[in-house]
């Protein structure tokens, strides 16, 4: 059995959130949110919301036990970007990207 959350349209880049999902990947519930706990990123305190979430929800909706719970897979994709621009040399302009991500994660009984 599996469980799934996933929080759509943060504004932060996927690539800063992947790094953090390669740390949990395959590791205990329990573990990964001590990692995620201890971990001085912006997007570890999003990956720990969602990881709560999908705990949550295998916990609630599908009657898993906790302490045989894993994380099957945490990813960041790529959400809507935020186009903006900048004045540049001789007139011309330099677009900014803001980026943002829907970061899911998904827990399963082992």
């Amino acid at each position: 059995m599996q469980a799934k959350a996933i929080a759509k349209y943060q504004r932060i880049s996927p690539l800063k959130v992947n790094f953090i999902c390669r740390e949990i990947r395959g590791k205990h519930v329990d573990e990964a949110l001590s990692i995620l706990r201890f971990t001085p990123k912006a997007g570890a305190r999003l990956l720990e919301k969602v990881l709560k979430s999908a705990v949550a929800n295998a916990e609630n909706n599908h009657n898993l036990d906790r302490k045989d719970l894993y994380v099957l897979e945490a990813y960041a994709n790529d959400a809507p970007v935020m186009k903006r621009w900048r004045p540049k040399a001789k007139g011309s302009a330099y677009p900014i990207l803001k980026r943002s991500s829907h970061i899911g994660v998904t827990v399963a009984e082992r």
